[in-house]
């Protein structure tokens, strides 16, 4: 899996003066479930699209394949298959009808075409409903369907954007055991952008933290929370009924404790040391009734809110940093004046 199959560097776009994406330099490997995860508006989409070449970089470049794509875009379209979040099917055709125009579009003759689809109804459990018309499924059943679709052409890279938005948690579940097939049985590479952190942590080999257009950090869950773990903090969440302040304010003055912060009836500790004994025996005796605890080190809502406030502070100083120049040049300029 170590073979780079996409490929990107100092990508770029700018839509007048907001940059959507800056400077993004990033391998993907072959076989490889990759996933872009950040907040709507950090530029993952944007990506996407100039991987796909729907838009043109502003600067930098992207190749898939090993073929340029901007200047080999309809032969990069041949390996990639996409997945977009809003996918635009014929809702008075059926599924199978939907698939057989595709299949059209990529000059298959009717005879492998039939088999085909058979195979790939069968395979994301359409098989019964592929001769209802598409605008009576939910979504789930339309995003399998899109699956099916980018199947057709037989792609080496899968690219999907927000492929669990909106989808019910069985549907969900379905969903990523069939993504992760396509990189596990099929070889495939996948490049999947999405804001879900849980759903990205549940089935992705590595991750790309985007904010503002800007690549934060890149690894494996686990080489993601070494990169923050300087300080060999312990995180723990714990969730409590009832949650009383005479609780939050024993935790606080454990010797170990850095800080505390509150949510409903559910507190996030940070402590020099792993105090999860400590806080438990404290809330039993209070007369607490536990109804979670765990350590969030590893957990990817805990690593990406740590990165992106450690982004913030970088920001936030070379902010300060610009005014007090600007302030220094001014001054000197007026005085010179």
């Amino acid at each position: 899996m170590n073979e780079t199959i996409i490929r990107m560097r100092g990508l770029t776009k700018r839509y007048g003066k907001k940059t959507a994406v800056d400077g993004l330099s990033l391998d993907i490997r072959k076989g490889e479930i990759f996933g872009l995860l950040g907040p709507n508006g950090a530029g993952k989409t944007t990506t996407t699209m100039m991987l796909t070449g729907l838009t043109e970089p502003s600067e930098g470049t992207a190749e898939i394949c090993g073929l340029d794509c901007v200047r080999q875009s309809m032969e990069v379209r041949r390996v990639v298959g996409y997945l977009p979040d809003n996918l635009g099917f014929y809702n008075d055709l059926t599924g199978r009808e939907n698939l057989r125009f595709t299949a059209e579009l990529n000059d298959l003759s009717h005879e492998e075409t039939e088999e085909l689809i058979d195979r790939l109804l069968l395979r994301t459990g359409l098989s019964e409903a592929g001769d209802q018309r598409v605008g009576t499924y939910s979504r789930g059943m339309r995003q399998r369907l899109g699956i099916a679709d980018v199947l057709i052409k037989d792609p080496q890279v899968i690219i999907m954007d927000e492929p669990t938005l909106g989808i019910d948690p069985e549907g969900m579940r379905e969903l990523l055991e069939m993504i992760k097939e396509l990189s596990r049985k099929d070889g495939r590479t996948i490049l999947l952008s999405s804001h879900q952190l849980y759903q990205v942590q549940q089935i992705c080999d590595r991750v790309g933290m985007f904010v503002e257009g800007r690549l934060l950090a890149c690894g494996t869950i686990g080489e993601l929370a070494r990169g923050i773990a300087e300080d060999e903090r312990c995180i723990i969440e714990i969730a409590l009924e009832p949650l009383e302040e005479g609780l939050l304010n024993r935790i606080r003055a454990m010797e170990e404790v850095l800080s505390v912060g509150r949510e409903e009836n559910r507190c996030v500790i940070s402590a020099r040391r792993d105090v999860g004994n400590q806080v438990l025996a404290a809330a039993l005796e209070e007369g607490c009734t536990v109804l979670s605890m765990r350590r969030l080190n590893n957990d990817l809502e805990e690593i990406y809110r740590r990165y992106f406030e450690k982004a913030e502070q970088e920001h936030d100083k070379h902010t300060s940093k610009t005014k007090k120049t600007k302030r220094f040049l001014s001054g000197n300029f007026e005085a010179k004046t």
